[in-house]
């Protein structure tokens, strides 16, 4: 595949999901290396932090990035996921904060502006990672596996001890097409029992029924309801494809995800880049 940047600037405003600050996102096109998240609220020269699997940490509710100057970017995984269904394997993204806009909890907000500021296709072209073995990772009963196959596919399975939430299980050939129609708009999740710890931690202080589903003991809070039957195993089939984008190239495999998260994700891209 031809790397690929954008073709025009875009800027796009919006609520950080865990400090709850107004978060100014600016796409520059950059015709190499790769994508860098550059703060604009700290010093120049210690300010850009590269899309790199070691340079993750703190994996627990989100996939974060940090350089040696401990400039860090955090929640990436939804702007990554958008990045990796429309190629963009180079980029600056320039933010005023330390996390990326929540929007509304999936990526079509991210989708669109890639659209509208149009992409550019490069000269010099990125390597598919392919699997032609099969590759395993265990965590408890936490589980990823890649499989040899002609394409890139997604099988992913959820289960949760609760009353509503129970399991959710779901499958597709990962393509622009399916996944604009089928991945982008399902929304980050949470508990409501969650809820009042994250605050108390001083997490999803921008959290709000505009940008993620609440899940309650026999339903959803959000009064529109759900946007799929399956809409929380779609969001976490949008997350681990933003997750193993930390590794900026397409992939080549077919992917099952058995109650998977970003800590595994990330230790299974790790492992994918050893065998490429």
């Amino acid at each position: 595949m031809k790397r690929r940047t954008l073709k025009n600037e875009i800027t796009h405003d919006g609520v950080g999901l865990h400090k709850g600050e107004i978060i100014n996102l600016k796409l520059i096109p950059t015709k190499s290396g790769g994508i860098i998240f550059k703060r604009v609220d700290l010093e120049a020269g210690k300010n850009e932090i590269l899309l790199n699997p070691n340079n993750t940490f703190d994996l627990t509710r989100g996939t974060n990035l940090k350089n040696e100057y401990g400039a860090a970017v955090y929640t990436i995984e939804h702007f990554m996921s958008a990045l990796y269904v429309k190629g963009i394997t180079d980029l600056i993204v320039e933010l005023n904060g330390n996390e990326l806009p929540i929007c509304d909890g999936s990526t079509i907000k991210f989708i669109e502006l890639i659209e509208e500021a149009g992409i550019l296709e490069l000269e010099e072209e990125v390597s598919e990672v392919v699997v032609r073995e099969p590759i395993y990772l265990s965590k408890g009963d936490k589980h990823v596996i890649a499989l040899p196959y002609d394409g890139y596919k997604l099988t992913y399975t959820i289960k949760f001890d609760h009353t509503f939430l129970k399991s959710q299980l779901a499958e597709f050939e990962i393509t622009e097409e399916n996944y604009k129609k089928e991945i982008a708009p399902a929304r980050t999740f949470c508990f409501d029992y969650e809820i009042e710890y994250l605050k108390k931690n001083n997490l999803a202080l921008g959290g709000s029924l505009e940008n993620a589903i609440v899940i309650k003991k026999d339903g959803v809070l959000n009064p529109e309801g759900l946007r799929f039957e399956d809409e929380f195993v779609r969001h976490k089939m949008l997350d681990i494809i933003g997750d193993l984008k930390i590794l900026n190239r397409p992939i080549k495999a077919h992917i099952i995800a058995v109650k998977a998260g970003h800590l595994i994700d990330v230790e299974f891209a790790q492992l994918l880049a050893k065998i490429n």
